[in-house]
């Protein structure tokens, strides 16, 4: 065995090494709405909810529905529920359990039907799993809310009446009444619509007008913390960081600014702005192994999962 097969031997025995003691682990995300006119789905008029409590409830062997795990939402209405190891959801469900103060107050007397995880991505021992958006309804629909929001009770059965022994005279006709104009049409808001945009894509001038919640020139330590700026420095900007590449931690900073950039533009992304901030994060913390995970988990979701196309128009 030549020195060059020693060396290529070496690299797969560490490789392999590396595999090995990946220690695997999975991840459930979602968010929760208040339901403002109780229609049971997500409309102009709901918001995220911080301050509900969402539990993960799956089948043991016995096939019994039993807790695996609990979360509270935060200020955005995001919640992430992880779990060691390489975990099948399939058959689990995430339901909208309690709120606390701040959650009661107006939107957190009844939750609505639980749903079950959808997974978006799986890769060694990693498992990636999204919840479509949970609601939480207040007691009485809100005021402003459409008639048609409303519950519509069921007329009771009236008998017919007697008719009358005695003729009526006819009854005049009414004057003619104007029509009234027809609504204007509901707004489009795009924010509502599911879109993904690779990093190439934002970084095209014709599209700059999409930066939006935050903007190029940001520090990249002032957007994902002081672990982040201790492994890229102080000065280096989003629009830096989104030029990276051929080096796993370049194309971590690159993915995950797409990917934050993705979720402030599209409510259905599958990440959410403070969940992109954990994963890159953590991804810091941990192995080069796991940095390539994360990187990749990014990457994917940034294509659209082969499910999901960019929105972008041209800015005028």
């Amino acid at each position: 065995m030549d020195w060059s097969q020693k060396l290529y031997f070496t690299a797969f025995l560490i490789v392999a090494a590396a595999i090995r003691g990946i220690h695997g682990y999975t991840m459930v995300s979602g968010t929760v709405f208040c339901d403002q006119c109780k229609d049971g789905q997500i409309s102009l008029f709901d918001y995220p909810l911080n301050g509900i409590n969402v539990a993960m409830a799956c089948p043991d062997n016995n096939g019994q529905m039993t807790t695996w795990g609990e979360e509270t939402t935060n200020w955005l209405g995001n919640f992430a529920l992880k779990f060691d190891g390489n975990q099948d959801l399939s058959g689990c469900v995430a339901q909208v359990t309690s709120s606390n103060e701040q959650g009661k107050r107006g939107c957190g007397t009844g939750g609505g039907p639980g749903k079950s995880p959808r997974l978006i991505f799986r890769m060694f021992d990693t498992n990636m799993y999204t919840i479509d958006p949970l609601i939480s309804q207040p007691s009485d629909p809100m005021s402003f809310c459409p008639k048609s929001s409303y519950p519509q009770p069921h007329p009771n059965p009236v008998s017919p009446a007697t008719p009358p022994t005695l003729p009526y005279p006819p009854t005049p006709s009414l004057p003619h009444l104007p029509s009234w104009p027809p609504l204007p049409p509901m707004p489009h808001f795009p924010y509502l619509d599911a879109s993904a945009c690779p990093h190439q894509s934002w970084m095209m001038p014709e599209y700059r007008c999409y930066w939006k919640v935050i903007n190029p020139d940001l520090k990249v330590g002032v957007v994902f913390g002081l672990i982040a700026a201790r492994k890229y420095g102080s000065d280096i900007t989003l629009w830096e960081g989104m030029q990276g590449r051929g080096e796993p931690y370049k194309t971590l900073l690159r993915e995950g600014t797409t990917a934050l950039l993705n979720s402030y533009n599209s409510v259905q992304f599958p990440y959410h702005p403070l969940s992109v901030i954990q994963h890159l994060n953590w991804a810091l913390m941990g192995s080069t192994q796991q940095v390539m995970h994360t990187a990749l988990n990014f990457l994917r979701a940034n294509s659209g999962n082969g499910r999901t196309t960019c929105k972008f128009n041209p800015c005028k």
